[in-house]
């Protein structure tokens, strides 16, 4: 489990294919302190750190993580944001969040305005997900809140602490963004499908 407040960067140094898995070497500030078996987001995924050497971690991803998430596309140079699991004795500051990625979503708009930024996002309404106003959402792994939800859209405000210190800064019009939706609206949402 994790909160959705990113700690780190990871910058991405190597990618080897291993049949359909791809291996993911990172340099961080947080590698000195993690450790073979841990459970670390990236850009919201869980993946599992499987070596570490004195600046660099690598983890794995397998072939559907891939294919339903932007790791599919991360190249070298990228910057991944990072959150190691919470702790269960800490203060809960973003929201719950699963580390499993429901779908990729697209930015649609990008507009600064009033001291922060808004991110406009699409993302196909066929997967039943679905979002609220004042919801959460996580976006490539950072818990935010939803504004202007609508049918298969949504916006969120990003203040400058986290324009900076996460890898939105980079993202543009067009780049894809992993999406995870809020655990109890996907419940709620099967809830009703089952029943209609």
């Amino acid at each position: 489990m994790f909160t959705g407040i990113i700690e780190a960067f990871g910058k991405v140094v190597d990618l080897k294919k291993d049949q359909e898995n791809l291996h993911i070497s990172l340099e961080s500030s947080l590698t000195q302190e993690l450790k073979i078996d841990q459970s670390l987001a990236h850009n919201g995924v869980c993946l599992t750190v499987v070596n570490t050497a004195t600046d660099q971690y690598t983890v794995t991803a397998i072939q559907e993580t891939l294919e339903k998430s932007n790791l599919g596309s991360i190249k070298m140079g990228h910057l991944i944001n990072l959150e190691r699991a919470m702790m269960m004795n800490s203060r809960l500051d973003g929201h719950i969040v699963q580390g499993h990625v429901d779908q990729i979503g697209y930015c649609t708009g990008v507009d600064f305005r009033e001291g922060s930024w808004f991110f406009d996002f699409e993302y196909d309404q066929n997967q039943n997900n679905i979002t609220i106003e004042k919801g959460s959402i996580c976006v490539n792994g950072v818990s935010l809140t939803v504004v202007n939800s609508g049918q298969n859209q949504f916006s969120v405000a990003i203040i400058p602490y986290t324009y900076e210190h996460t890898n939105f800064h980079q993202i543009q019009k067009g780049d894809t963004v992993n999406l995870e939706f809020d655990m109890i609206g996907k419940y709620i949402s099967k809830l009703h499908r089952l029943h209609v």
